[in-house]
C-alpha cells in the first residue's frame, strides 16, 4: 500500500478467508475493504486527479475497538491526516466498522469545513455509536485549535452532522459492499458534498445483485492484475 492511500506505507496481508469472502458473498473484512480502496485510488482518484479532492483514513486504525481501546493513537492517526493536507474542501472517506468482524457503515468528513456525512446502509443513525461520535467530533475540535481557529464557547460542539438517505441493505451481509459502492458513487460524481437524499443518479431502495456483483468483480480483477495470487 502506497503511502499516499492511508499516509503510510505497508504491506496489506491477504489469505484464502479473504478470497473466499469475495467468492462465496461473505462479510467483508478489513484486508478486502482496503484493497478496494487501493482500487479506487489506482483506478479512478489517479487518473481522474481527484487525489486533492478525496482522501482514505484506513479503517484498520479506527475502528470501534481501536477508538475505544486507543482513542489517543486513532485522534493523532486522523488529525496528523487532516492537517497534512491543505486543500481546506476535501473529503475524507472514512468506513467504520463497529469491532470484531461488525457492521460497516461510511463516515465522510471534511474536517475544515466541520461536514460529517453519515451513510449506514442499516438506516442508523450516529448516535448508535456514541463512542465514534465522540471521537470524530473531539478530533475535529483538535483541528480547529491547530488551526487557531476562534470559535465562541457556545458554539464549540457546532460540528454538522448529515444523515444520508442512502440505499438499504436487505440482509445481515452486503454492508461491506454498500460501503464501498458509497465510496465509488462519491468519486463518480466527483462531489465532496453528499446530498441529505443521496445522489438523484444513484438513488435506489437497494442495490440490486448486479450491482454488488460489480464490486466483487472489480475487486477480481484487480487481485488478479496486482499478481498477488
Amino acid at each position: 500500500m502506497d503511502g499516499a492511500i492511508f499516509g503510510f506505507e505497508y504491506a496489506e496481508p491477504l489469505g484464502k478467508e479473504d478470497f473466499d469472502q469475495i467468492l462465496y458473498h461473505t462479510q467483508l473484512s478489513v484486508g478486502v475493504i482496503n484493497t478496494y480502496m487501493r482500487y479506487l485510488y489506482d483506478k479512478l482518484m489517479g487518473p481522474r486527479g481527484l487525489e486533492q479532492r478525496f482522501s482514505f483514513l484506513n479503517p484498520m486504525k479506527t475502528n470501534l475497538t481501536e477508538m475505544i481501546r486507543k482513542p489517543d493513537e486513532v485522534r493523532t492517526y486522523v488529525v496528523e491526516r487532516f492537517m497534512a493536507d491543505t486543500d481546506r474542501g476535501k473529503l475524507f472517506f472514512l468506513p467504520f466498522n463497529t469491532g470484531d468482524g461488525g457492521h460497516w457503515l461510511l463516515v465522510a468528513i471534511n474536517p475544515f469545513k466541520e461536514i460529517v456525512y453519515y451513510l449506514d446502509s442499516l438506516h442508523n443513525d450516529w448516535t448508535t455509536y456514541p463512542a465514534m461520535k465522540t471521537i470524530v467530533d473531539t478530533i475535529i475540535q483538535t483541528v480547529r485549535a491547530q488551526r487557531k481557529i476562534q470559535v465562541p464557547k457556545r458554539k464549540a460542539n457546532n460540528i454538522t452532522w448529515n444523515r444520508v438517505e442512502c440505499p438499504r441493505q436487505r440482509n445481515n451481509i452486503d454492508c461491506g459492499y454498500y460501503t464501498l459502492r458509497f465510496m465509488k458513487e462519491t468519486l463518480l460524481m466527483d462531489r465532496t458534498d453528499i446530498p441529505s437524499d443521496y445522489f438523484d443518479e444513484y438513488r435506489c431502495a437497494y442495490y440490486s445483485k448486479d450491482q454488488l456483483d460489480e464490486i466483487k468483480e472489480e475487486l477480481c480483477q484487480f487481485i488478479i492484475e496486482l499478481q498477488v495470487l
